[in-house]
Parts: structure tokens; sequence; C-alpha cells
């Protein structure tokens, strides 16, 4: 049965903080923007939604001034209309929007005052020394003003993620006239990194930022915090705004569809049916800081997930099975076979392939798609002492149609992909080459809802012809999707392992945060 298709959100009549007319962008091949308009009211979390390359990250960058439009206007909260192509970082500030990016910026090791000096300056006496009272001063009324669970003097690495996110707003926005109700606050992806109670402690910043009567744009993959946290949602699709949304009259199932211009399934990836073969990776009683004390198998044709909050030694699992992280003790096997490995080329040499979280860890931006994806196995395109170009182009365009990258061609740089797609191309890279066993550590991260659901049906065939997989996800209903079996980690041990049949995401929240040892069948 389909669903109706909801209806777009009416115009209210409400002062506009953000008007943007008619704004167009193309870059070398690629029709970023076309023709786009978006309003968004004083008082509101405005959201954008849309697939990877749907035109999002350019429309923001254009607003901010980092970009230029080809076509169009942009009138800013508090100055006049401007032309897109004319804008700049300067103007967009002076016209009173303030972007925090999901990198946001911070130094760790410097205190929260400190932090908040950088891009803004240190007050200084007549002789040019840091007056280091009045900066105190200067951030406890930030912190007040703000309402951030901290004090001056506290070093930022020991502050959770989701203050270091309300720091950077602060920061962001200490420049604004705090009776002037004009600012808009621009967010990309700022809960990206962060557990589910921190988030609830960001977005209840942000409704307290809103409810003074300026506005906030949202970016996010998450279709849940969409709904929970905008008013208004407008969906991007191929470079085109294909409407502007109420988000209390929108389901999770309805946005997903607006997004991918398709159904989509919200079905597990298992089968159920699967009996899983040989051992191909197993972990006996390992050391390596923080992990402490180990056991964990991976079989032939299944899914093993990773769960756990962040510091829980999720991704320093990945790293010391990889060779990257050294194994104080304990033993690591393959097929029944002891290994021992130094360095991640001794990994790979075993068959062993890492998707690493970070993208930048993984793609090589400057180099053509064909280049990225034979980067593993030059060896396969080496005639006598030299590299074929012939044959890395030819066996690049069949993994672009067998992984469904979506490029211009085969010899645009890597930079020009969406983030979908360099994931899809890094992921391609690895499957090419058949590894026994698969390490995957936020594979979805910044992925869109359609790229997540077609990566995982790659992940699937490639298990179904034998291969194993370790899966890392902070979004624990991503794993009881997507993953026969489950262990979660807490400081460093396994204080759990779920079965294929008690796996959930609530199974796993409760094990996570209650860190209890316990063990499940499976």
């Amino acid at each position: 049965m389909e669903m109706a298709d909801p209806a777009p959100a009416p115009s209210n009549g409400v002062a506009e903080c953000l008007r943007v007319s008619g704004l167009s962008k193309a870059f070398p091949g690629v029709r970023a923007l076309r023709d786009v308009d978006l309003t968004v009211a004083r008082g509101e979390i405005h959201a954008l939604a849309g697939g990877n390359g749907s035109g999002k990250s350019t429309l923001i960058k254009i607003v901010a001034g980092v970009e230029h439009g080809d076509a169009g206007t942009i009138r800013y909260p508090s100055s006049a209309e401007v032309d897109a192509s004319g804008s700049t970082p300067e103007v967009a500030r002076g016209g009173g929007v303030y972007v925090v990016h999901q990198d946001l910026g911070l130094f760790p090791d410097l205190t929260v005052a400190e932090n908040f000096a950088l891009g803004f300056g240190f007050p200084q006496g007549r002789s040019g020394r840091v007056r280091w009272k009045a900066l105190r001063r200067r951030a406890a009324a930030l912190i007040e003003r703000f309402e951030i669970p901290t004090t001056p003097d506290t070093v930022l690495r020991d502050t959770s993620r989701a203050v270091q996110a309300q720091i950077a707003i602060a920061r962001a926005l200490q420049v604004e006239d705090e009776g002037g109700a004009q600012g808009l606050l621009v967010l990309d992806e700022p809960t990206a990194a962060l557990p589910a109670h921190e988030v609830a402690l960001l977005f209840a910043s942000l409704r307290r930022y809103v409810a003074h009567g300026r506005a906030a744009l949202f970016v996010s993959h998450r279709l849940d915090e969409v709904l929970d946290l905008a008013d208004r949602v407008t969906v991007f699709r191929d470079g085109q705004g294909i409407g502007t949304y109420s988000t209390s009259s929108l389901t999770e199932a309805q946005l997903a569809e607006l997004i991918a211009g398709r159904p989509i399934s919200r079905l597990s990836s298992r089968s159920g049916q699967r009996a899983p073969g040989e051992t191909l990776l197993e972990l006996t009683e390992v050391q390596a800081d923080p992990l402490d004390g180990i056991n964990l198998t991976v079989r032939s044709g299944e899914v093993v997930g990773v769960a756990g909050l962040l510091g829980s030694g999720r991704t320093e699992l990945l790293r010391c099975i990889y060779g990257d992280l050294p194994i104080q003790s304990g033993t690591v096997r393959m097929k029944d076979k002891v290994v021992h490995f130094t360095h991640p080329r001794d990994a790979i040499k075993a068959g062993i392939g890492l998707v690493p979280e970070s993208r930048s860890e993984s793609v090589f931006y400057d180099l053509a798609v064909y280049v990225n994806l034979a980067i593993c196995k030059l060896s396969e395109y080496s005639t006598r002492r030299w590299l074929s170009d012939r044959l890395m182009r030819a066996g690049a365009r069949e993994r672009i149609a067998t992984f469904g990258v979506r490029a211009a061609s085969e010899s645009v740089v890597a930079n020009v992909l969406s983030g979908g797609n360099q994931q899809k191309v890094v992921l391609g890279r690895w499957l090419s080459q058949s590894p026994t066993v698969l390490l995957l550590d936020e594979p979805t991260h910044g992925v869109d809802v359609g790229a997540r659901q077609e990566i995982y049906q790659l992940v699937r065939q490639a298990t179904d012809a034998g291969m194993g997989v370790l899966l890392v996800a902070s979004d624990f209903e991503e794993i009881a999707l997507n993953c026969d079996r489950a262990i979660v980690l807490s400081g460093g041990r396994v204080v759990a392992e779920v079965g294929a049949d008690e796996l959930t995401a609530h199974a796993l929240i409760e094990a996570a945060y209650t860190g209890t040892k316990r063990q499940r069948a499976g």
C-alpha cells in the first residue's frame, strides 16, 4: 500500500530571517543547484534534508559566502538583498549568519576561555599582555548566556562532545547583539559523533537559542533528529528543492522516500536463513590499550556488530586487528593459524581489509576515481615495470557499475564525488579484492538513507559469497538491522554478546549504558 504524499508546509506569514531566491550553481561536469528557493522564518529551526550530492552543502557554503552562486539572490537576517555571486564570509557574517561546521575547529589542550578567544581576540592591556581576568569574565558571561555546563578554566578535552558543540556555537555567536534577535545559526551535521543522551543536551541548547526570535538552519542525515528538532524541513534532490514540509505532518518513512525519490525499505538485511561457516577470525584474551581481555569470533557468511559508547574501545578493536595498534597479550587466529600483525600491510597480506571511520584516511581526494579504486592492488595493472593506465581505467569502469558509484566518469577526481559515493569507492576498493575479513568502522557515517541501503546490500552480497565482516556503528538500530549477532563494549571489555534472536537496538542500548557483564546465546 503506497503512502499518500505529504503536503508542503504552507507559508504562515511570519517574519523572514533568511530568503534565498533562484539560486543556481554549477561545477565542472556537475549541476549542484538549480533555481533553488528557501525561506527560513524567525523563531524556527529549519532542516535541510537530502541525499549525498543533492545540493545541501553547496547551498550552505554559498549562504556562508565560502562559495559564489552563479545566479540568484540572498537576503540575510540583518542586511539588504545581495547577489549570490558576490557573497563573501565577511558579507555573510555582517548579515548575521554564523556557521558551525561538523569539524568544530576547537583546540582540546586549551581552556574553554582560550577557545572562546580564538578567532575573536584576546583582551590586552596597554603593554600588549593578555588580560587573563578579563578573558575569564568574558568566557563566564558566554557560559551563563548559553547555559553551558562548564567553567572558563576547564580544559576542553575534559568536556563531553555535546558541551564542545555548545562551546563552538557560543564562540560563533559571541559577536551577536544579545538583544537584537537577528542571527541565523547554521549547523552542518552537529550530532554526527554524539551519543543519544548528548544529542538531547545539544537540542535543548538550540531550542533556547531560537526561542528569542532567532533561527537555526540544521543539516543532518539522521532523519529521526530532523523530525524531532526541526519545525520545517526542505528536501533536496539532484540539486533542486522539491518541497518544504512541516515536520509534524511527516513520518520518518515518508521523509526517507522524499529524499530518495523511491520507496526505502527499513527491513533488516539479515535473511534469517544463513548458517555461518568456518571461523575466519578469532581473538582470545586480547589486551591492547584500552582493550581488556577481548574474546571474539567472526565466521564465514556473517556480519558481527560491535556496539558501545564513545570511548568504549570500538575503533581500537578494529585497529589492533588491522595491525595498527600493538597487542600486549592474547592470541589472534585466522582460520586456526596464529598471526602477529605488526603493521597494516601484514593484515592486508593475510586477507583483512579496513574501511576507517574518517574518509580522509581512505580517500585520495586529489586522485582520479580509477586510481582510488586500484590503489590497493596496483600489481594487477602492471605490465613488466609499468602501470597500465588503460587497464586501471577499464577495471574502474567495471567496478563503478558493480558498486553503484555515481560519477561522471572514472577520470574525475574523488573530491568532486558526494560523501556516499566516496564511501562506495572505498568499499568497492576492498570488495573487489575479496578479503577474508572486512573491518567496517562507521561505514555509513555522513551517508544518506539511499546510499546507506546500497552499502549494506553490497556488504551482504559479499558475506553471501563467504566473507566475514566486523561492523562498528554508533547507531544501535543500524547494528540491529544489519548484523547477524553483536558484542557490546564498555570500558574496553565485552559486556554483552547478543545473538540474532535478541538483537534489537533496545538490548544494545541497555548493555552499553549499564555496562553489565552478561552472555547471550548466538
